[in-house]
């Protein structure tokens, strides 16, 4: 699954979307610097989310929208299109 995969999945069971989920975490104090074993926890016990769904958000909340070029058109597990994530809904994204 793609890291865009996760975040638009995550917004299909949460109802949030990956910006959303960016406000609420620098509300929590979340942001770069933040280890991931907090976030995880608390993605896990407000909304639900497996290991795997809470580390996409934990890249986005900890590094931002980027990801490393070895995942973009890999044709690996992570392969993505793009180097930078949508985090304004699936809904807006202008690749589809």
């Amino acid at each position: 699954m793609t890291f865009q995969a996760y975040l638009d999945n995550i917004e299909e069971q949460t109802g949030l979307t990956p910006r959303q989920f960016l406000e609420l975490a620098t509300e929590k104090g979340f942001g770069p610097g933040t280890k991931a074993t907090p976030i995880v926890e608390w993605l896990a016990a407000d909304y639900g989310l497996g290991r795997g769904h809470a580390m996409a958000l934990v890249h986005v909340i900890t590094k931002g929208p980027k990801i490393p070029g070895k995942h973009v058109e890999s044709g690996g597990t992570h392969s993505d299109p793009s180097d930078t994530l949508w985090l304004d809904g699936k809904a807006t994204n202008p690749a589809g």
